[in-house]
């Protein structure tokens, strides 16, 4: 199977994927205690304008017409109005996303620069004092909440030692950079120590192999039995991982953009879901459920990549 047919097949899977989530976000929506006609009127509303305001959001009609009027508005490009912000959804989607998505960005970049060469490190000095020294630090970061993290984080390095800023996005890329170093880092300590584990043991299984054993033998360098055979053959299984940890990662930033006061998708969510505001917690729970599919989209297309016998099969 050519590489364009494996992402066509790849890209068909994802549609029924796609329906089944957005019937569970409109059932979920609807299950969620309160009346939408009530959170968007004015305090004083009368039960003539409450019932003006369930006919235009289509509240009275069946559950299969309401779910119909949401997948026909939803594709074409519809969400609604958000209640809290009287803004279009989409637009405060879309305005937002570029947060989240370069926090993400951010924190899985730190992740891959701390994992990385520890793993390869502890790998390379199996059952020593500095794997076994590595392993116990990141066991400590797997053991401690990511939001605990963030507020000792934002205690020693952003209030007593003022060496990053206490919240806020900024408006630069360096600026970017500056804003979200310790969100991204209070993720990234929590994923780089689920990676580093992953591919360690990774590396430990391919340095163990057959093939490895045979280059060693034809006098091949460390550097390029390493680079050449055991990199490639090790990253298969943590592309999957590193797959699952971005799609935490977006998920995780509803604490994360709390804490840190970043103006993204979960910071928003929390207000939508706070305030009852259910076309942007609809918007928002399928804008992540793209995001996320998206992203296991392009792990399938960079493990077919790594390993052709997935595409064939």
């Amino acid at each position: 199977m050519s590489s364009l047919s494996y992402l066509v097949s790849r890209l068909l899977q994802i549609i029924p994927t796609f329906l089944l989530v957005m019937v569970v976000i409109f059932l979920l929506v609807r299950m969620l205690p309160g009346d939408p006609a009530i959170a968007m009127a004015d305090a004083k509303a009368t039960e003539a304008q409450l019932e003006l305001i369930r006919q235009k959001l289509g509240l009275n009609e069946p559950l299969v017409m309401q779910f119909f009027y949401f997948v026909r508005n939803t594709l074409s490009g519809d969400m609604g109005t958000s209640i809290l912000l009287k803004a279009p959804v989409l637009e405060v989607i879309i305005e937002r996303i570029p947060v989240t998505a370069f926090l993400t960005l951010y924190a899985v970049c730190l992740s891959i620069l701390i994992a990385g060469p520890l793993a390869f490190v502890a790998a390379l000095n199996k059952n020593r004092g500095l794997d076994i020294a590595i392993r116990s630090g990141f066991q400590v970061g797997l053991s401690t909440p990511v939001f605990y993290i963030g507020l000792l984080l934002l205690t020693f390095l952003a209030a007593s030692l003022r060496l990053f800023p206490v919240g806020g996005y900024g408006t630069t890329f360096l600026q970017h950079l500056h804003h979200l170093m310790l969100p991204a880092l209070t993720v990234a300590l929590y994923t780089s120590a689920i990676i580093m584990r992953n591919l360690r043991s990774a590396v430990i299984e391919v340095l163990d192999a057959d093939y490895v054993q045979f280059a060693r033998s034809k006098g091949l360098s460390r550097s390029v039995i390493l680079g050449r055979h055991v990199l490639r053959n090790a990253l298969i299984s943590t592309v999957t991982l590193l797959g699952l940890s971005i799609g935490n990662l977006m998920s995780g930033t509803l604490v994360t953009e709390t804490v840190f006061a970043v103006p993204g998708l979960g910071r928003l969510m929390l207000e939508a879901i706070f305030a009852r505001d259910y076309p942007l917690i609809q918007g928002l729970t399928l804008t992540f459920a793209v995001m996320v599919s998206l992203v296991f989209l392009f792990t399938d297309m960079v493990q077919a990549w790594l390993d052709p016998r997935l595409r064939l099969s």
